[in-house]
């Protein structure tokens, strides 16, 4: 949503064209990165047997896609995306498996699945299309919000982020559409929230993207006039989110694989695209996966900041593209 209405800013006051290349070009190029770079920092391998189709793989394609969309009407767009997003669970009834030929267009579409392409190669689809292509279009329909005045702007949000909250809450409960997999009650009130809020993600589910967006956009209203040293560092991310995300897949592998070695004695495992079931012995409690997230944080920020400032300095066109 916020690349769609990334994408909206940085086209205003240029030509459309202009900016369908460049979303036509950024996508292209995320595409790429997904299937050489981000491919070698999620498994370590160097041997081109198998891709996975991740978030930026996502990003990129849903980019292409903006880039024709961008040409029609800002209403077309809307309706387009929120189609996507509110209908595409109509289709969940629909298998690959029924399809023939057709079923790898439907595993990039909607639905995941692991692709066999040949001797040795597999294609696992996990981020399919369709929804993603609707909540980029959607957000690219809001950018005009983020021009306006700021008090009208947190109104707006404040609405709208507590309609499409409170649209969640009121159709998940009924169990009629939006998710394919309805919530129960358990022996436990929390645990019956977390069944409440069980949505599936891949792909994403319309209820998925109201317990989400709903949250997100009322976050953005609230945090608008945000100020201070914690929203400095964490703005610093936000600069380089890309950078971040690229280089953070590389550190978190390396990580385990010391952990393992460490705990374990062992990690050719953790090698390769589609590592088996880990060890029994392996693994942390909640409480040592946010103890490591927070590590993580705190070790890239330097690097980050570091890259923000270069990204700042410079102004060849390529560096967008970072």
């Amino acid at each position: 949503m916020l690349a769609g209405i990334s994408a909206f800013l940085y086209g205003a006051g240029r030509q459309t064209g202009e900016v369908s290349r460049y979303l036509f070009t950024r996508g292209c190029w995320l595409v790429l990165i997904e299937v050489t770079l981000v491919r070698v920092g999620w498994s370590f391998n160097f041997h081109f047997d198998h891709l996975v189709l991740q978030v930026i793989f996502a990003i990129g394609v849903s980019m292409i896609v903006l880039a024709a969309l961008i040409h029609l009407p800002r209403w077309t767009i809307a309706t387009v995306g929120m189609v996507m997003m509110a209908g595409h669970n109509m289709l969940d009834g629909v298998k690959a498996d029924q399809l023939g030929a057709a079923a790898p267009f439907w595993n990039l579409l909607h639905q995941p699945g692991l692709l066999d392409l040949g001797a040795n190669f597999k294609l696992f689809v996990l981020y399919p299309l369709i929804p993603w292509i609707g909540v980029m279009a959607t957000g690219y329909s809001l950018g005009p919000l983020f021009t306006i005045e700021r008090g009208v702007r947190v109104q707006r949000l404040f609405i709208l982020g507590g309609a499409v909250t409170a649209g969640f809450v009121i159709l998940r409960a009924t169990n009629l559409y939006g998710d394919p997999a309805p919530w129960a009650v358990q022996g436990h009130p929390f645990a019956t929230l977390l069944s409440f809020i069980n949505c599936e993600k891949y792909p994403p589910s319309l209820l998925y993207l109201g317990m989400t967006l709903g949250p997100a956009l009322l976050l953005l209203a609230a945090f608008e006039r945000a100020r201070g040293i914690v929203v400095d560092w964490i703005t610093t991310f936000g600069r380089v989110p890309f950078f971040y995300y690229v280089v953070h897949i590389f550190l978190i592998h390396a990580l385990a694989i010391v952990f393992a070695w460490a705990t374990i004695g062992e990690a050719p495992w953790l090698l390769g695209a589609f590592p088996p079931q880990k060890p029994a012995a392996y693994g942390l409690g909640l409480a040592g996966i946010y103890t490591v997230w927070l590590l993580v944080l705190i070790s890239l920020y330097p690097v980050c900041r570091w890259f923000a400032d270069i990204k700042r300095r410079r102004t060849e066109w390529w560096w967008s593209y970072l």
